[in-house]
């Protein structure tokens, strides 16, 4: 337990680091450097601005272009229109118009930090979360992106963002962080969440936030919470899975079914909008990291290089495992019905 006499701004990078080290092995060296370069950061800022310094202030350095960004950890991978996209460490942005057969860097990335999540609303409006509170926004298809949102200061990790229109969007993270916006990112608002049943105060990490195709909203996190909002955003509800672990991804079945996933290969199944939930025997003890649907499949990434996949609607999962056991990070579905892989070495081409 960190102290809560510990300076707000350290606390929570400590937790970020407790994040990483105690749920996310994967996550581990690349956020550790990050908090590292933090702290460093902010004792800057402190000498040279005192307690109140201006976010507004902050300069971020540039994702670097690199050779070798195809082989930088890989966090999360959607589509935008023909378009596939990848986010990771360092600001690494990737994109594939060819299905995933070939990669490239994006042109320009405006920060390094290590980004954990993104969402397109098309073929051209983007966003992309992660540390140092960020939000990137793109209007060209992930070719050049731009900071919406930045909280040098306090850095609180954004681990998930989902866009249902090109306005309307929902980003969540560390201890019950929820920011919405209704202008496309033009401005950002802090939601306050309720408490969760039988606690005082909301402050679960927030791992994922995915929508169904009648416009609801789910998030997945800490202690097998589940929430859904019917109103974009607005309010939200939590629906008990039953499960006490972290859940890190979560996706909607076409049909409204349900699938989140977590630790020690924990999915769990819902078919009435998250009102209950079962429990689905992956056979598999490795955690899930990503989750996806697509063409009436399920396939879930994890670690220990576990792959998952379900032709039922995630009732059942047939079971695979890399000979190398590679912990897959990402995951994305090609127009062909295909699956391209991420890991935390980057790009799997298996």
């Amino acid at each position: 337990m960190i102290p809560l006499s510990t300076p707000r701004r350290l606390r929570a990078l400590l937790s970020a680091t407790c994040i990483a080290t105690c749920f996310s092995p994967f996550f581990s060296s690349t956020l550790s450097a990050t908090v590292s370069a933090s702290l460093v950061l902010a004792a800057g800022a402190a000498r040279a601005q005192g307690a109140a310094a201006d976010p507004a202030a902050f300069v971020p350095r540039p994702a670097v272009r690199s050779p070798f960004a195809e082989r930088s950890m890989i966090l999360d991978a959607t589509r935008a229109g023909t378009r596939l996209i990848a986010v990771g460490e360092r600001g690494v942005v990737l994109l594939s118009d060819d299905e995933g057969a070939h990669w490239r860097q994006a042109g320009t990335v405006p920060v390094d930090a290590t980004l954990t999540a993104v969402s397109f609303a098309d073929a051209r409006q983007g966003w992309a979360v992660g540390h140092l509170g960020v939000i990137l926004h793109s209007a060209d298809g992930g070719e050049t992106w731009s900071v919406q949102r930045i909280d040098p200061i306090e850095d609180r990790p954004l681990f998930a963002v989902a866009f249902t229109d090109a306005r309307n969007g929902v980003a969540v993270g560390l201890w019950s962080l929820m920011l919405r916006t209704r202008d496309g990112g033009r401005t950002w608002e802090e939601v306050g969440l309720p408490p969760p049943p039988g606690d005082t105060r909301a402050d679960a990490n927030l791992m994922s936030v995915f929508g169904d195709a009648q416009g609801r909203l789910f998030i997945a996190g800490e202690r097998g919470l589940v929430l859904r909002s019917l109103d974009g955003g607005e309010s939200w509800s939590y629906h008990p899975t039953g499960y006490r672990g972290t859940f890190w991804s979560g996706t909607a079945l076409a049909d409204g079914t349900l699938i989140v996933g977590g630790l020690r290969g924990s999915v769990y199944r819902s078919t009435d909008g998250a009102g209950s939930w079962q429990r689905v025997d992956t056979g598999s003890q490795s955690s899930v990291t990503d989750l996806i649907a697509f063409d009436g499949r399920v396939h879930a990434v994890g670690l220990d290089g576990v792959s998952l996949d379900s032709r039922d609607g995630g009732a059942s999962f047939e079971l695979a495992r890399r000979a190398d056991r590679l912990s897959l990070t990402a995951a994305v579905a090609t127009a062909n019905g295909g699956v391209v892989r991420f890991s935390r070495a980057g790009l799997v081409r298996d």
